[in-house]
């Protein structure tokens, strides 16, 4: 079994205007957003949202490109959707903003946020997303990348360049040996991948047979690969429903 190597992910270079690092709690609602506009909120519907559903990303393996220095909006709501956050407290939803900066956006706790001035010190954007999965190519393990989603406004800057290089450079230090996606070959081949070895691999559900691409992490990972790609990934908690009590009245009566 291959010792898990916990690298630490290595920011781009400071002279670029964003950096890479691991993904936060914080940058859930920002990325989901990012990923509504990106691929429309029918993604859900996707083939390749199968092998994530009820899934956890492959630990270490999900990462975030954020703006260095940007300057916050004046407005909550732009807060919200484009997923500002503080060093010292992460914006997430009204009542977090309200933390952070005052019920009135104008009597921060400590002056981090101003109202009219529209900034807040140490606030980064996410401008760029990417997650791998634990998959199995038809018995042999594997990464699914995906999705890969970068801000229409970064996307001409190499945020998704970095992310994708980022992102197999981890897996690689991880011990990972190959990885599948589901993506268009003329961006994805500079990388590394193509249909090469996928040719024989199914996934449940439709798809076009010359987007299934993959990546030997380690020369042969994927020699014999066939049949169909299923999650592996630890499955994620469900959500705990809440039962009204019933009154004993009405218990006597179901009794």
């Amino acid at each position: 079994m291959t010792a898990v190597r916990k690298t630490p992910v290595v920011l781009t270079s400071k002279a670029a205007p964003f950096a890479i690092r691991a993904e936060r709690a914080s940058d859930i609602v920002a990325r989901e957003a990012l990923l509504d506009t990106c691929f429309g909120e029918d993604r859900h519907m996707r083939t390749c949202q199968r092998l994530r559903d009820g899934r956890a990303p492959a630990e270490g393996l999900a990462l975030s490109a954020v703006t260095r220095g940007a300057v916050v909006p004046n407005s909550k709501f732009a807060l919200l959707a484009a997923g500002w956050e503080r060093t010292s407290n992460s914006i997430r939803t009204t009542a977090d903003l309200k933390s952070a900066c005052g019920d009135s956006f104008g009597n921060s706790p400590d002056g981090a946020c101003r109202e009219g001035g529209g900034n807040c010190r140490n606030a980064t954007r996410l401008v760029g997303t990417v997650r791998l999965w634990h998959v199995g190519a038809g018995g042999i393990p594997a990464l699914l990348l995906g999705p890969l989603a970068v801000d229409s406004a970064y996307r001409k800057l190499g945020v998704g360049a970095a992310l994708m290089d980022h992102a197999l450079a981890a897996a690689r230090a991880r011990g990972h040996r190959a990885a599948l996606l589901l993506g268009d070959a003329p961006y994805y081949t500079r990388f590394g991948f193509s249909a090469d070895k996928t040719g024989e691999l199914n996934l449940p559900g439709a798809f076009e047979r010359e987007r299934l691409l993959g990546l030997e992490l380690v020369a042969g990972a994927l020699d014999g690969a066939w049949g169909m790609i299923v999650p592996t990934g630890a499955r994620l908690p469900k959500p705990k429903v809440a039962r009204a009590k019933k009154s004993p009245r009405t218990a006597a009566a179901v009794a």
